[in-house]
């Protein structure tokens, strides 16, 4: 069975997710950086959501991401 379908329907929910510090301060940088990428993925894995691509950069986080339509998107934010 085809992981992006349902019993009677085949879906492909992509959504672009950008998160931002207040006042977008540069607050990602060196190894802060690199555990906000590692504690993203562990949290995509547990929700069920398949990480197509994404960016840490200094004053926001870019994630293309994968959300089965059984999840709101508020939800998986949230």
């Amino acid at each position: 069975m085809d992981m992006n379908s349902l019993s009677h329907t085949k879906w492909e929910c992509k959504y672009h997710i950008v998160f931002a510090p207040k006042f977008r301060r540069k607050v990602a940088y060196g190894q802060i950086k690199q555990d906000i990428a590692n504690i993203l993925s562990t949290l995509c894995k547990r929700k069920g959501v398949e990480i197509i691509e994404a960016e840490v950069c200094p004053d926001h986080i870019h994630m293309l991401v994968r959300i089965p339509p059984s999840m709101s998107v508020s939800s998986f934010v949230g």
